[in-house]
């Protein structure tokens, strides 16, 4: 299903960025433009990737899926040809 029809980016794909340690709709925004444009699927993206602290980091890095849908399997951890920035904040 599509989730930005600017840029014909898919839940699939956003789920994969989310897994390779996306944390925020502004890195998935970096990673494949979605939200970049008519900015209406960035609630979508928000819904997809939860609320809380992003703790998908440190999941990526023990190699577990940090964010899956409850009918499909893990993505792979590495979305081939991207160099997602990650930027991890932490609690004083």
């Amino acid at each position: 299903m599509y989730v930005c029809s600017c840029f014909g980016v898919t839940e699939k794909q956003v789920r994969e960025h989310a897994d390779a340690g996306a944390c925020t709709p502004r890195q998935i925004a970096s990673a494949c433009k979605a939200g970049t444009d008519c900015g209406s699927c960035v609630r979508r993206i928000q819904a997809i990737l939860g609320r809380g602290a992003c703790p998908r980091r440190e999941l990526v890095e023990r190699g577990e899926p940090a964010a899956l849908a409850a009918d499909e399997p893990a993505a792979p951890a590495v979305v081939a040809g991207t160099a997602l920035p990650v930027v991890v904040a932490r609690a004083a």
